[in-house]
């Protein structure tokens, strides 16, 4: 078969026993499924001869490392490529220079950082003069929007495209191109079902494929083979799986439950299987908040800091603050008072509908709107010896009867 009808030809040199999805990888843009939107775009870069830095910006499984192999292969560049999740600044460092060698060699270096997000700040101002003297052109991957990820110099000297999860015809492409290489058939419900529980990530489907290929043997392949394979197949490593969101109730059911001992046990498990260790911190900010609350207002702080220095350490070290603050949450006094006054706001919202804000609360910063009634009689807190004017109505007129707050009796009272 023609490379120009192959959907994913096998690379030069690839073994036979790769992974289905590593044997598919396209060589060239024609071969690609999805992505029209930006194809076009890529492929007058690498024609132009002067392709910039860029971020790629998508869910898993739409084709960021191979867009990043095809931009390396039209320029006839050569390639290094490291995850951020093991990499460090020694990597880095050693890309460098052996792309100074090549360069005077007259040959250009991609330099490919796959979880780009993962690398915190200092990590990434080390690449960063590398790519403004040209050194290196840099292609990074992440699944996390760049905008709050990538530093902002880094962020300036490149081009972000934004890629799409793969339709469900698009990905049923992907598979019938499989069906071809490993020669096999699918009946409808079982393509089906891999399609729905793919969800667009073509990693995901080929892996599947090639898994319920093996339980089916000769015959085609049933709803039983991929119902079977992908029950089976690890999920630590996948971020949408049954199992990390099982895990992260765990972590935050006892974090809820004080015990300190399961949150951070669960805490590790999320981090050694490699989860983004910013969804971590922001489910511990959201515990602060959420399940501790008034009754140690402090502990929001503790989450907090524990955020910003795990953002600003990276990965190993920032397990510590983490664990700083999973076990402060765990150990910490409870109050939902927060969760329950919102929920109470809400329905009460939903039940009244948009009540009218009182005239004495209303500001009036034109004549018009005083001469309209707008604040008047609005007592001004300050003026009270004990800063509180007790007579004044905060609520719509016909809600001053209605409470949201119900005092936890853990909540601590800041006056008191």
């Amino acid at each position: 078969m023609s490379d120009q009808g192959e959907l994913f030809p096998m690379p030069a040199g690839s073994e036979p026993l790769a992974p289905l999805a590593t044997r598919l990888r396209p060589r060239k843009f024609d071969q690609l499924v999805g992505q029209k939107r930006i194809v076009d775009v890529l492929r007058r870069l690498t024609q132009s001869g002067n392709l910039p830095s860029i971020i790629l910006w998508g869910p898993p499984g739409s084709g960021k490392t191979t867009l990043a192999g095809l931009l390396a292969s039209e320029t006839s560049a050569r390639m290094v490529s490291m995850s951020a999740v093991t990499a460090g600044v020694a990597d880095l460092r050693k890309a460098v220079a052996e792309a100074r060698v090549h360069r005077r060699a007259g040959l250009r270096t991609v330099l490919f950082i796959d979880e780009i997000h993962r690398f915190n700040k200092a990590q990434q101002d080390a690449i960063l003069p590398h790519v403004e003297d040209g050194t290196v052109t840099l292609i990074g991957a992440t699944t996390e929007n760049p905008s709050f990820e990538v530093i902002a110099p880094l962020l300036s000297r490149s081009r972000v495209f934004r890629l799409e999860q793969l339709t469900r015809e698009e990905l049923k492409q992907v598979v019938e191109r499989g069906l071809e290489q490993i020669k096999a058939t699918i009946e409808p419900d079982a393509m089906d079902a891999l399609l729905e529980i793919a969800r667009g990530d073509a990693r995901v489907a080929l892996n599947g494929l090639e898994a319920a290929a093996a339980l089916g043997g000769e015959n085609a392949i049933r709803l039983e083979h991929v119902e079977r394979a992908l029950q089976e197949r690890h999920l630590l490593y996948d971020r949408a799986g049954d199992q990390h969101y099982d895990i992260v109730s765990a972590l935050i059911k006892s974090v809820r439950g004080s015990d300190p001992d399961a949150a951070v046990y669960w805490m590790a498990r999320m981090l050694e299987a490699g989860e983004d260790v910013m969804f971590v911190a922001r489910r511990l900010v959201i515990l602060a908040a959420e399940d501790i609350g008034l009754a140690d207002p402090q502990a929001l702080g503790v989450a907090i800091a524990a955020q910003q220095a795990a953002h600003f350490v990276g990965m190993p070290e920032a397990v510590l603050p983490l664990t700083e603050a999973a076990l402060y949450l765990a150990l910490a006094p409870k109050s939902n008072s927060a969760l329950t006054s919102y929920g109470a706001a809400r329905e009460l919202i939903q039940e009244t509908g948009n009540e009218p804000v009182p005239m004495h609360l209303r500001n009036a910063p034109t004549g018009l709107m005083k001469s309209m009634g707008y604040g008047q009689g609005y007592q001004y807190a300050h003026d009270y010896d004990d800063g509180v004017a007790k007579s004044q109505v905060h609520m719509p007129e016909n809600l001053k009867a209605r409470k949201v707050y119900t005092r936890n009796p853990r909540d601590r009272n800041p006056s008191k």
